[in-house]
């Protein structure tokens, strides 16, 4: 039992690393991007991983609470996407 509960312990703290760097590289191309679409698209990718560290992290440190932040994070980074996106293909957000 205990064995299974240092791989799973072990497990987390590698996929916390791995979307931490995800996050720092998609960071980079946020700030490097070429183009703005390529820039919608570093952040859209930021959100997800923001979101799986949130869900990494609830789960390493047994907090509830944090699932609900996720839910939240997932929420507003869907509408940011699909009005930045509306922006760069139509010029405005509201009709």
């Amino acid at each position: 039992m205990s064995a299974s509960l240092n791989l799973l312990g072990w497990a987390l703290d590698f996929a916390t690393i791995a979307v931490g760097l995800a996050l720092v590289l998609c960071g980079w191309r946020l700030l490097r991007g070429p183009q703005a679409p390529d820039r919608v698209l570093a952040l859209d990718t930021m959100y997800i991983n923001a979101l799986a560290l949130v869900i990494l992290l609830g789960m390493r440190w047994q907090m509830d609470l944090l699932f609900e932040a996720a839910l939240i994070i997932a929420l507003l980074g869907f509408a940011s996407t699909v009005a930045l996106a509306r922006y760069l293909s139509r010029g405005d957000v509201m009709e």
